[in-house]
């Protein structure tokens, strides 16, 4: 399809604005440009057709399944939507005293007093924009801490080998060292390369559990008491806590801060860039030094507050508050009884898939898992010369979404898939079929696969020469 630049007629446009009846002010030159801003010039029906023509080139969870495995790309239920749009809501100013802005402060308030019971945790920021942005948060709070009680020498975060990629990227901009440490043959942590690892260096322990394999860590709290023992604090990355909200506490496994992924677990939209959120949680230990301001009760009204030794401010103003309304939403909506069932279904569906596809494709760890599975692609390729990615090339030829590729790394040909709680057994059964079809085909013709997809507008892109040279501007006389 054309670009909109392509659709531009000279002088040709779409302003019914009147004319301007107050006097016009001029800008100073140094403000200006030397020439106009090349705006394409078209007509309002022009443009309404091309970004609906856009929109219907996208792939979200509202068109098929997409089980996009370590990002739970799950419904987003309207109401939410309907919610955070009131206009209370969409017309406030951040700066607006706190005396105007009372529902807004209550919603904040409530939101992090009922994420902190979900999580097992006594304080919450929601201040971080998105997932690693609240890594970055909690960890933070660990440098302070550890800075406040005088202890310096702590300057190393441990990471599993099965941890997201952000993990060891975040410790290392807090400005500490990265100490990895091995899974098992069973996929969780190895407890005896733990303990050698841990010492009067380790300031703490990043750990997601579920794990990226899909896997709940038996060991979970003889994890984190090896780490507190050797002085160290525990942090949960919270993006896997769709399998167990409701049901386990991170803040009961021995975790002593978390971040949760409000575009993951609590069904705010989520991909394109955004919009996303992460409320960070903690003991009551760690609370003093939080982002600020927080907001506090105080009878029937709220106010904010800045905690002692605040880290400081991690974002501006007080989080993407669109996102906490509709994340607030959901937990109100689903409640006590909603929330574990939730979680419950997506450990039914994950399961039931799985075990769908083990007669045929090799799975990383054979064995009940959480929320999402790991298939390895490796066995197959090896027979047929099929990798995971034409695997999942070919997926899309049948109108649904492939799994994640390639994570995580430990698993070399992994397809990691998650189909969520929202999926219907019919869903799942069709997708079923879809993935054993692409087995048969591989088995055929493994050959053909390498071409696939045939029936989209793009195919096979070069990703190394879109990585290295990549074109985003358009200009006049492109191809």
């Amino acid at each position: 399809m054309k670009l909109v630049f392509e659709l531009t007629r000279s002088g040709r446009g779409m302003s019914v604005l009147p004319g301007c009846d107050v006097p016009e002010y001029e800008l100073d030159a140094c403000w200006l440009h030397a020439e106009p801003p090349a705006l394409p010039e078209v007509a309002e029906v022009d443009l309404d057709r091309h970004y609906r023509a856009l929109s219907k080139e996208a792939f979200g969870v509202c068109d098929g399944f997409y089980p996009l495995g370590s990002c739970t790309m799950k419904y987003n239920p309207r109401v939410n939507e309907e919610a955070a749009s009131l206009p209370g809501f969409v017309q406030l100013h951040p700066l607006q005293p706190e005396s105007t802005v009372q529902g807004a402060l209550e919603v904040l308030h409530t939101a992090g007093k009922l994420l902190g019971e979900i999580t097992g945790m006594d304080a919450v920021t929601l201040q971080p924009a998105a997932g690693a942005h609240g890594e970055f948060t909690g960890v933070l709070l660990i440098k302070a801490y550890h800075e406040a009680a005088g202890d310096t020498a702590r300057t190393k975060i441990i990471v599993p080998d099965s941890a997201h990629g952000t993990n060891p990227a975040t410790a290392t901009m807090v400005g500490f060292t990265t100490v990895n440490v091995p899974s098992n043959e069973e996929g969780g942590v190895d407890l005896d390369a733990l303990r050698a690892a841990v010492g009067p260096d380790t300031a703490g322990l990043m750990l997601t559990n579920p794990n990226t394999l899909g896997i709940f860590d038996p060991n979970i709290e003889e994890i984190t008491r090896i780490v507190h023992e050797a002085g160290g604090l525990c942090y949960y990355d919270g993006a896997n806590l769709n399998p167990i909200m409701g049901i386990v506490r991170p803040g009961d496994m021995g975790f002593d801060c978390v971040h949760l992924n409000l575009h993951k677990t609590f069904s705010t939209p989520h991909g394109g860039g955004g919009p996303g959120a992460a409320a960070v949680g903690c003991k009551d230990f760690l609370a003093p030094f939080l982002p600020g301001p927080l907001v506090e009760q105080e009878g029937d009204s709220y106010r904010f507050v800045q905690p002692a030794q605040s880290i400081g401010r991690v974002k501006a103003f007080y989080g993407n508050f669109g996102v906490i309304v509709r994340a607030l939403a959901y937990v109100l909506a689903l409640g006590r009884e909603g929330i574990p069932e939730a979680a419950r279904m997506a450990v039914v569906n994950a399961n039931y898939l799985m075990k769908r596809l083990e007669g045929a494709y090799h799975m990383a760890y054979p064995r009940p898992c959480m929320h999402e599975f790991v298939i390895d692609v490796g066995p197959l390729k090896e027979e047929t010369g099929v990798s995971a990615l034409d695997v999942a090339k070919r997926l899309l030829d049948f109108g649904i979404h492939p799994p994640t590729m390639y994570f995580p790394l430990i698993v070399h040909e992994a397809l990691m898939v998650e189909p969520t709680e929202t999926e219907s057994r019919e869903t799942l059964d069709a997708a079923a079929d879809i993935f054993l079809r692409v087995y048969e085909e591989a088995r055929e013709d493994g050959e053909r696969l390498h071409g696939a997809p045939f029936t989209k507008r793009i195919g096979r892109p070069d990703e190394t020469a879109a990585a290295r040279n990549p074109l985003v501007r358009w200009m006049p006389g492109d191809e």
